[in-house]
């Protein structure tokens, strides 16, 4: 038996917007300013599927609504053999149309014969001369290859910065179906995040409280290298070699036990001997 013909409750585009503007205007009022960093891929190692020299270099406006009313979840503070292990975790709401919105720039305003023009007041002549939108909406995306933006939702490995707690999240997973086609559409994103543990990634964000992230716990020994008075370069070595400052480890990483390993090393090996790790002969 098919459903009733003279109730439209999946397709009816006005009633879609209603909604829409109903849920980013609830997260407007209870959610939070959260700046979202996209990450930026510098050597991609495809053979392990990841970038240990991956940058942020864009902080991005956003409100997000917080799921976690009780606090962060996951599995908290833990006493590992490895150390002190934090896995916190927090599930961000955002709005689909908002989110496209920040992260779409420059957004275009109108359409001047074949060219486009945008909100900095340039002008282009896009490959293709057709726009996907609504009518009833502003928010439109051109099909052409050199404006289409690729990123259409919250990409994994992202990061989020929630400034009321002043810490990173990073996006493990987005749920893009949590409350499943209201009215015909989804209208938003669920943002499960864990917090972010720090591996030497390039801060530059133009924000200090989280570029300092990378000048306080960097271990990228290229960090310590002598620059030139003009910014230029770095100061190189008769064997091409770069010159470095004298860098402990331990001033980044408070939990690093480098020095106490190797002075209690010094005591225990004697590398006079033939074999230091036992005399071979005696067998």
């Amino acid at each position: 038996m098919s459903t009733n013909v003279y109730f439209n409750n999946f397709s009816y585009g006005r009633e879609q917007d209603l909604v829409e503007d109903l849920t980013i205007e609830a997260i407007k009022i209870y959610g939070h300013n959260v700046k979202y960093l996209p990450r930026t891929t510098v050597n991609v190692d495809h053979l392990f599927g990841e970038d240990a020299s991956s940058k942020f270099d864009e902080a991005i406006d956003v409100e997000m609504y917080i799921k976690n009313v009780e606090g962060l979840e996951g599995e908290g503070d833990l006493l590992s053999r490895f150390g002190l292990e934090i896995r916190d975790q927090i599930t961000f709401t955002v709005a689909r149309r908002r989110f496209d919105q920040a992260i779409t720039s420059p957004k275009i305003i109108t359409e001047v014969g074949y060219n486009l023009v945008f909100e900095d007041g340039s002008t282009k002549t896009p490959s293709r001369q057709y726009l996907t939108g609504s009518k009833d909406t502003d928010t439109f995306m051109l099909e052409g290859d050199d404006y289409l933006n690729d990123i259409n939702r919250p990409q994994e490995g992202d990061l989020i910065y929630f400034p009321m707690i002043d810490k990173l999240f990073e996006i493990k997973f987005v749920e893009h179906e949590q409350i499943f086609y209201q009215t015909g559409r989804l209208q938003t994103y669920d943002v499960r995040c864990e917090l972010f543990e720090y591996s030497s990634e390039r801060m530059d964000t133009g924000i200090s409280d989280i570029d300092d992230i990378e000048s306080t716990y960097s271990l990228d020994v290229l960090d310590q290298q002598f620059t030139l008075e003009d910014g230029t370069g770095v100061v190189k070595l008769e064997d091409n070699n770069t010159l470095l400052q004298e860098y402990r480890i331990e001033q980044a990483d408070r939990s690093a036990n480098n020095e106490f390993f190797q002075t209690n090393a010094d005591n225990i090996l004697d590398f006079s001997e033939q074999n230091p790790f036992g005399d071979i002969d005696r067998y």
